[in-house]
């Protein structure tokens, strides 16, 4: 007696990576995401290969991870794949003391952030359940 299925969380036609625990803060991660929405794949990934910022190197690699599972796993045409989503979230924060004069200490925040990247094949249309 298991629980039974529960349905996917994408369509029929779009592919999605999640990239979790990323070291840097959700506003400056969404900077780049920002960057990505609404483009092709092929345009995301040259934006992310020239972009100044670090963490474009990461973002590239979950988009790149994206394009693969609608690939492998959807078999959806790769010259029609959009950035439909790419949604940032917060995570975890990692707290720390730093410690100022007179024996006082200030506390630190460490943001950590979570990256989901949706793909949708613009060519094929969702089929209805």
């Amino acid at each position: 007696m298991s629980k039974p299925k529960s349905p996917p969380k994408q369509g029929s036609n779009e592919a999605r990576a999640v990239l979790r625990t990323l070291r840097i803060s959700p506003q400056k991660l969404n900077l780049v995401a920002q960057s990505i929405r609404g483009l092709s794949a092929e345009k995301a990934k040259n934006e992310l290969r020239f972009s100044q910022k670090r963490i474009a190197k990461d973002v590239l690699k979950c988009l790149q991870s994206a394009i693969d599972n609608a690939e492998n796993n959807h078999s959806l045409d790769l010259d029609g794949l959009v950035v439909a989503q790419a949604h940032v979230g917060k995570n975890i924060v990692m707290r720390r003391m730093h410690a100022r004069a007179r024996g006082r200490g200030v506390h630190v925040q460490k943001f950590f952030s979570q990256l989901t990247i949706v793909l949708r094949d613009t060519t094929k249309q969702p089929e209805a359940a």
